[in-house]
């Protein structure tokens, strides 16, 4: 089978190998002529993203490029990009790369018109209506990664270095107008990105399909995002030149981002302040928070995931689903528990209320309250 398609849910994507020559056509199509590409320090001078400012140059549309962001984008981050979209007369953003380049490219298209501070748009009731839609720059995306989905989300996460608080940015219009998929282009993803970044997907899937809320798209969209990552992470981790593997995860990444409309849980709502703090990779520590979360929900979802367990071929039910999670981590070399992934001398007490201030604790099956959310973050060391 030729994994090749155009598909337009929930936005226009352009899914293949090779598709990444698209990248000019794709421009006109979101209406921009002087895009401002946004990007990473790591992948700043890798082949993949000087062969698309070719393509854009030889195009005509210039090879300007912004790479000051960092794991997790902050603020900072935000006003070097837009400085430099500004005084560039720049009229659309291109957001390559991973999560934190895909969000925060998002939000620099976002803010470039807008005259209120950044946080005045956080994902709470209605603020997003205070933005003036007809400011925002129209966005390209083209993820390197497969793991966040956010070049299908219509949010970002960004980290308020002050604070050291992750906040989520909503509004309708930081859906990419145009999205490249090309699963060449993460070939080069490290291991341990590729697993970071695969498992990320997986709790995107994981979550959003042990949602209490109602939405029968996503949970379907969920369940099949959990089998592509089940049969092709650990391919993809393996051989990280199976093309196949890598378009699959690729898949799998945008699926978790749209069934997530229906729910986020207690592994966002933990990771969200973890990375705030301490400035972990933000897959990385779902994966590591997985299993604690599991048996904190066994309650609400023990059924739920019994039937999950079935579809993707795992004996004995509830548990056989735990047990998996407990190996696909090993086999990925995912750290067992935070204080392996290198957090020492964490303020639980400050961790604790910042995950019930998170937007995920609203989809958590079990409800989140202090006393038991500081039981579940010490359990996970």
């Amino acid at each position: 089978m030729k994994l090749v398609g155009n598909w337009n849910y929930p936005t226009p994507i352009r899914f293949g190998a090779g598709r990444i020559v698209e990248i000019a056509d794709a421009c006109a199509a979101a209406g921009v002529k002087k895009p401002l590409l946004v990007s990473d320090k790591g992948l700043a001078n890798l082949e993949i993203t000087t062969k698309t400012l070719d393509l854009l140059d030889k195009a005509g549309l210039g090879r300007a490029m912004f790479s000051e962001v960092d794991p997790n984008p902050n603020e900072k981050n935000l006003e070097a990009g837009l400085t430099q979209y500004r005084e560039g007369g720049h009229d659309g953003v291109i957001a390559f790369g991973g999560g934190s380049a895909l969000d925060l490219g998002k939000v620099i298209a976002f803010m470039a018109g807008q005259t209120r501070p950044i946080w005045d748009f956080e994902d709470i009731g209605d603020w997003w209506t205070r933005a003036d839609a007809d400011a925002i720059a129209p966005i390209v995306a083209v993820p390197t990664t497969a793991g966040t989905g956010s070049e299908v989300g219509r949010a970002s996460v960004i980290t308020n270095s002050v604070t050291h608080e992750k906040k989520i940015i909503f509004h309708p219009k930081i859906l990419p107008a145009v999205v490249i998929c090309d699963p060449e282009l993460s070939i080069g993803m490290p291991p341990f990105i590729t697993a970071g970044t695969g498992m990320d997907a997986f709790a995107h899937c994981l979550e959003a399909f042990c949602s209490p809320h109602y939405h029968p798209m996503s949970q379907g969209i969920a369940l099949e995002g959990l089998r592509l990552v089940k049969e092709y992470l650990p391919k993809a981790f393996k051989d990280g030149s199976d093309i196949e593997a890598r378009a699959h995860m690729m898949s799998a990444a945008a699926m978790g981002s749209t069934a997530f409309q229906k729910g986020l849980g207690a592994i966002h709502a933990l990771s969200h302040p973890i990375g705030a703090v301490h400035n972990t990779h933000h897959g990385t520590t779902n994966a590591v928070v997985m299993q604690p979360v599991l048996q904190f929900n066994r309650p609400a979802v023990e059924d739920r995931l019994a039937m999950a367990a079935n579809y993707l071929g795992i004996s004995g039910g509830f548990d056989g689903f735990y047990a998996f999670v407990g190996e696909l981590n090993d086999n990925l070399g995912i750290p067992k528990n935070l204080t392996e992934l290198g957090i020492e001398n964490p303020d639980l007490d400050k961790l604790t209320k910042s995950a019930l201030q998170d937007p995920s604790t609203g989809g958590n099956p079990v409800e989140m309250t202090y006393d038991n959310t500081l039981d579940l973050l010490k359990s996970c060391f």
